[in-house]
């Protein structure tokens, strides 16, 4: 029997005309090449063959959404974890993007007096902590590999904290593009990363990606 595996997939693009770090913010559904992007993972995770035998997704709309079309490939529920919902920051709402990005102003430099927590929302290791756990509880209660569709702040953090690396980092840096999936298994009590792949690649010519924290 191949072991079991845990993929962490990244919503699709969100649609976000006035470029504003949406956050928890409601509201914030699925472009329709969001929805294309969400379609070709579900593609991707059903061509490989696997027994997937549960499909947890964040609370918020956008990735309840980009759940729905890998559920339907997989035929299997859509399981809610709040685990692994989009960290707060005090920025959502605001501009992300361009010459009346928040971070360009300054009334709002105060925010980031420490980068290394952050001081603008959820600190990285309360994230990480938090993504481990609800990673931890799904792969032992699993038969087959677990589906958990997430935000790329949850996911870069887990990918950090299991590869035993700083957290602090660059949010530009990270490797975690719309509707990406990042695979792992776990060996005894250890996570290790085993695949990273990027379904929509030909869909993100197009795309914009400037509402994530």
């Amino acid at each position: 029997m191949p072991e079991k595996q845990l993929h962490l997939v990244r919503h699709g693009e969100v649609h976000n005309p006035d470029g504003v770090l949406y956050g928890r913010i409601p509201g914030f559904h699925l472009s329709d090449l969001g929805h294309r992007m969400a379609a070709a993972a579900a593609e991707d995770l059903a061509a490989r063959g696997r027994t997937v035998s549960q499909l947890l997704a964040s609370p918020l709309q956008r990735a309840q959404e980009s759940a729905a079309p890998i559920a339907a490939a997989l035929k299997v529920p859509i399981i809610t974890e709040p685990r692994v919902i989009e960290p707060t920051n005090s920025f959502e709402g605001l501009p992300n993007n361009g010459k009346d990005a928040a971070f360009r102003k300054p009334r709002y430099w105060h925010r980031f007096w420490n980068p290394f927590r952050p001081s603008w929302g959820e600190p990285y290791r309360s994230v990480a902590r938090r993504m481990r756990a609800a990673m931890d509880d799904a792969y032992a209660r699993s038969e087959g590999d677990t589906v958990i569709v997430s935000h790329q702040s949850p996911i870069w953090m887990a990918h950090l904290d299991i590869a035993g690396k700083a957290l602090f980092h660059d949010p530009r840096s990270r490797r975690c593009e719309l509707s990406s999936i990042t695979s792992f298994v776990k060996r005894g009590d250890e996570w290790v990363e085993v695949g990273y792949t990027t379904p929509a690649a030909p869909l993100m010519a197009d795309a914009v990606d400037v509402g994530a924290v």
